[in-house]
């Protein structure tokens, strides 16, 4: 994988992320000159994740010429009262040095759409997974603001394949051996088993290293 420098890149990531993206930067890969998160969870508020996502891309202008959005698309931002109002085109109304991932949402950036296939053909026999990265289980609370036993019902048990945390960072190991009780209580709220599915960063970082270079040719 060919070596990109991100010092002249402001990042600016869904806060889901934020284990990842630590993990990348102490390991040397990520030497952006500064992240900004944004509160994980905002899919489920499209008005404040907007809000949040052009206030910190504007902070990331002070600290770079060039912006790395981390954000999914079609699945991260849906917009009921503008249909046409698209991450694409915020991304595109904040200016031609700022670019953002080409993924689905976060699952999609660490796993494609072809993995995530094979993954459950081999975990799930193929049945109907329920993705997840780590930050859904750190950060439940916030993903998962305003949910109640009965909705929870309504749309996980669907997921007959059970849920799958794409893990390349190692935290489903240590959060289910220092957290036994926690984890054992999310999957009955979910009404499903979760499993952990250790990746690579590999395709995460293809994709980052893809906008750095599209940045770096603007």
């Amino acid at each position: 994988m060919e070596a990109v420098s991100f010092s002249d890149i402001a990042i600016v990531s869904c806060g889901t992320l934020s284990l990842e993206l630590t993990y990348l930067k102490n390991s040397g890969f990520l030497d952006a000159r500064h992240v900004f998160y944004t509160k994980p969870g905002l899919h489920e508020n499209v008005r404040e994740l907007e809000r949040q996502l052009i206030h910190r891309i504007n902070r990331a202008k002070e600290k770079a010429d060039k912006v790395l959005v981390i954000y999914g698309g079609k699945f991260c931002y849906v917009n009921a009262d503008e249909p046409t109002r698209t991450m694409k085109k915020i991304i595109e109304e904040q200016g031609p040095n700022v670019a953002r991932i080409e993924a689905t949402h976060c699952m999609d950036m660490l796993a494609s759409e072809t993995e995530r296939e094979k993954i459950a053909l081999e975990m799930a026999g193929g049945e109907k997974v329920w993705w997840m990265v780590p930050g859904w289980i750190k950060f439940r609370h916030h993903v998962f603001e305003g949910w109640d036993q009965g909705l929870a019902n309504e749309n996980f048990p669907r997921h007959t394949g059970g849920a799958i945390v794409l893990d390349a960072v190692g935290y489903m190991d240590r959060y289910m051996a220092e957290h036994p009780e926690e984890f054992l209580e999310y999957s009955d709220w979910m009404g499903i088993p979760i499993q952990t599915c250790p990746i690579s960063f590999d395709r995460f970082k293809s994709l980052l290293i893809e906008q750095a270079n599209r940045l770096h040719d603007a």
